[in-house]
């Protein structure tokens, strides 16, 4: 695997995070939603990550990339973005204006701690692919001047 190719994958893992950071805003957001039925209930949503290989990034335009044989990933992918199985929370508020026949409403599977937990993983994900990448620009300056006498 050429050093180049660090840029790739760093690059990948960072769209993935931003996928994940989308999400927690997006269920953080929805929090708080009211609704009179199970059926019409925001429900959290999780996006679902998997190892991309050579032949899927040169598919997805990722431009050319060597297989050194190690049979290691070259990078991650979201596969798409589930919604959690979790249980509804069904609140007894007949004086709220979504309250169905019974006087319950309907509240979404979120956990906000789970979600800043997330939230802050993701966060430091990406900021290390940051990190790697600087890292990477670093040795191929190195690399230029190796060759050079003072």
């Amino acid at each position: 695997m050429s050093l180049g190719n660090i840029f790739n994958i760093a690059g990948s893992a960072m769209s993935a995070q931003t996928i994940r950071l989308n999400t927690v805003a997006s269920n953080m957001a929805n929090v708080d939603s009211a609704a009179s039925s199970a059926d019409q209930t925001y429900r959290a949503r999780k996006p679902v990550f998997s190892e991309m290989m050579v032949n899927s990034m040169k598919d997805n335009g990722w431009g050319d990339t060597t297989d050194d044989d190690s049979g290691a990933g070259v990078g991650v992918k979201v596969d798409g973005i589930v919604e959690s199985s979790a249980p509804l929370k069904p609140r007894y508020e007949p004086d709220n204006p979504m309250a169905n026949d019974k006087g319950y409403v309907y509240y979404p599977n979120v956990n906000p701690i789970e979600e800043m937990a997330d939230m802050m993983s993701a966060s430091r994900s990406f900021q290390t692919n940051v990190d790697i990448m600087n890292s990477a620009k670093s040795m191929m300056q190195k690399m230029l001047t190796l060759g050079q006498s003072s």
